[in-house]
């Protein structure tokens, strides 16, 4: 009983993410589609060069919302593969001219036309019927209890059935029935079948993506290079400024007491004591630096208990959920430490939130982590802010990251390491 139940809320849910999709497709694929026509048209008049790539924007940000809904609702994943903006992207009109030209360069603009295409017919079919098989039957019941003989004047159809009596009525609700069992087995399968469908026509060629990975790693080789000879100078700079100034003056301070300890006993037990603290001193920022490169909860316990132990840090509340079958190479346990790491401080920074959730998974060769606040969202990627950072760490090993974060919260980071475990 409780499994019936548990299917019938599973497909009700389907059919009604099935209705929304559908109305989005048909309301927003299409109005997104004639405003980007109009827009690239405008261009030699010089208008669609303002226009384009607000327009082009507004299609990305669609795209992209329908990729995270493939990924929350039916676990298809689709990529993210726009070519990023160059950094030193002028501003005023000469920017708007590269922006505009960028844009339609970029192969993927011309996917996401075209998917605005599928979205608003092939994909607004499939979406409808994923719903309607599920409220469609609810006509039929509804003839069944009476409504029928408000049409006795006029013969009504329900499906192929004419209803213009008790007996047919009732046989409009057994036709209902049917529709309603057959929309319980195919709901969730129609669904899926909709970003399926947007899969295949969002997601770049096998050629186009053997590209855009090479691209990807050549940019993500010269930031881990960079970030590496960064990384190595923090090193040095904590080393000089920390712990080899405490031990340079241990030394000093030893030298010191070789000459007071038959002079001025009293005087060495003193430098004694300093060169102690010293010492002490210099071996806990000793440890603090190797907890900063390698954290020895990350290496003894693996990920899970880091992150948990992380959690147990924050000053706001974090429940941390795990399921690992077994431990990631080292490397990418360290990047997604340190990408999680940096997520929840940003969160206890900026988000305004007073609860945290992290869920940490491995599927499909994929380690997936979200990190979710209740705060007041708005949080973005973009150049310069920390979440851009995690980005390119993730880029190393061929991660990727997705930020749902809309006025007002909540805010969901959820980033992805291809990888197996052992």
């Amino acid at each position: 009983m409780n499994a019936m139940q548990s299917r019938i809320r599973s497909a009700l849910l389907a059919a009604g993410r099935g209705l929304v999709l559908s109305i989005a497709g048909l309301a927003g694929s299409m109005a997104l589609f004639i405003l980007a026509v109009l827009s690239i048209a405008f261009i030699p008049l010089g208008l669609g060069l303002f226009t384009t790539p607000l327009v082009l924007g507004a299609v990305r940000g669609h795209a992209n919302q329908r990729r995270l809904l493939a990924a929350t609702w039916s676990d298809v994943r689709i990529p993210v593969p726009y070519r990023p903006f160059p950094k030193d992207l002028r501003g005023g009109f000469t920017g708007q001219v590269e922006r505009t030209t960028l844009m339609l360069k970029d192969p993927a603009t011309w996917r996401d036309l075209r998917w605005l295409l599928v979205d608003m017919t092939a994909g607004y079919c499939v979406s409808v019927l994923a719903s309607a098989l599920l409220l469609y039957p609810v006509e039929g019941f509804v003839l069944a209890a009476g409504l029928w003989r408000v049409f006795t004047d006029d013969r009504y159809w329900y499906a192929f059935v004419p209803v213009d009596s008790q007996a047919t009525a009732l046989a409009a609700a057994a036709l209902g029935v049917v529709f309603f069992l057959i929309g319980l087995k195919v709901s969730k399968p129609l669904l899926r079948l909709h970003f399926v469908i947007a899969r295949s026509v969002l997601a770049p060629t096998q050629e186009q993506e053997l590209a855009r990975r090479i691209d990807r790693l050549t940019e993500t080789r010269h930031e881990a290079v960079d970030t590496a000879a960064s990384e190595l100078r923090r090193i040095e700079r904590d080393l000089h400024d920390g712990a080899q100034a405490r031990l340079v003056a241990m030394g000093m301070n030893l030298g010191t007491i070789e000459t007071l300890i038959e002079k001025d006993p009293a005087q060495a037990k003193q430098l004694l004591a300093m060169a102690r603290a010293s010492s002490a001193e210099a071996l806990t920022e000793l440890r603090d630096l190797v907890r900063g490169i390698h954290p020895p909860v990350l290496a003894e316990r693996g990920l899970g208990d880091a992150v948990k132990a992380l959690a147990l840090r924050l000053p706001i509340a974090a429940e941390v959920e795990v399921e690992l079958a077994g431990r990631a190479e080292a490397p990418v346990e360290s990047a997604a430490y340190f990408a999680v790491s940096e997520t929840l401080t940003n969160a206890a920074k900026h988000s305004g939130a007073d609860r945290l959730w992290v869920d940490i998974h491995h599927t499909d060769s994929m380690l997936r982590i979200s990190v979710t606040d209740n705060g007041k969202g708005g949080a973005t990627i973009g150049p310069g802010s920390g979440l851009s950072g995690i980005e390119r760490r993730l880029g190393t090993f061929d991660g990727i990251m997705a930020v749902s974060s809309p006025a007002g919260g909540p805010t969901m980071v959820t980033m992805e390491i291809p990888c197996e475990l052992s």
